[in-house]
């Protein structure tokens, strides 16, 4: 089983800003910490244009989750990152500890009913772009430069979106075979849209690509989301 947590944010700010989250509530049960991987392609931003990817993954912790004083110091109960939990001692690596999007959806689909999904995908979607705009003033832009940004997103009991982090140039190391697939699909979806052969002459870019979407061009906001469904290119 998997849980959201209740929590509250707090900011401070240095250099780079700091978001700490307290947790202060889960549900009963036997129970894992979760979070999101959720890959976005920046091409500009001036203007603004970005692309998300359909295929992501949740990561899991190891064990059981718990907010007692003697576990607080466990690494694989409150930390979801693979380089973590990979090296407790019952770890599978055919298994791994990550499902991907398209079953972390389904998940949702079977629990929530399909309005209360599609409107998790949406807002997580609505709050990746909130966070690009915030700081599409001062980021410095060449028209020869992309992004491809690692978002890292976590749902509180109410299923409200937050962000943890923003990744820049993620990891695209893989721990199995579905994850190759997943990486490598990604990697090829980029190098398609970047188009450094220029064969798309006219500089037109489709709704999608691959398993990228479209979702801000123009000034134009895409208020319909496709992260978590069929991608084309890997297949599933």
């Amino acid at each position: 089983q998997i849980y959201c947590v209740s929590f509250k944010l707090f900011i401070s700010r240095p250099k780079f800003g700091l978001i700490l989250a307290n947790m202060k509530k889960i549900s009963s049960g036997r129970k894992k910490k979760f979070d999101m991987r959720i890959y976005v392609l920046v091409l500009s931003y001036s203007p603004l244009t970005v692309f998300l990817y359909r295929s992501g993954f949740a990561r899991f912790s190891h064990h059981t989750f718990s907010i007692s004083s003697k576990d607080i110091s466990n690494n694989y109960i409150h930390l979801t990152n693979v380089a973590i939990q990979k090296t407790a001692e019952t770890y599978n690596a055919e298994v791994g500890c990550k499902w991907e999007l398209t079953n972390l959806k389904l998940f949702f689909l079977s629990k929530h009913g399909v309005d209360i999904t599609e409107k998790i995908f949406l807002d997580i979607q609505t709050v990746l772009l909130r966070t690009l705009m915030s700081v599409q003033k001062i980021m410095i832009n060449d028209k020869h430069c992309f992004e491809l940004y690692g978002f890292d997103i976590l749902l509180d009991d109410l299923l409200k979106p937050w962000i943890i982090e923003v990744n820049s140039s993620p990891s695209l190391t893989a721990e199995n075979e579905p994850d190759y697939q997943l990486k490598t699909c990604l990697i090829q979806d980029t190098l398609d849209i970047i188009d450094m052969e220029r064969k798309n002459e006219q500089g037109f870019l489709d709704d999608q690509i691959g398993g990228f979407d479209l979702i801000y061009a123009n000034d134009q906001e895409k208020h319909v989301s496709y992260l978590g469904c069929f991608n084309p290119k890997l297949g599933r």
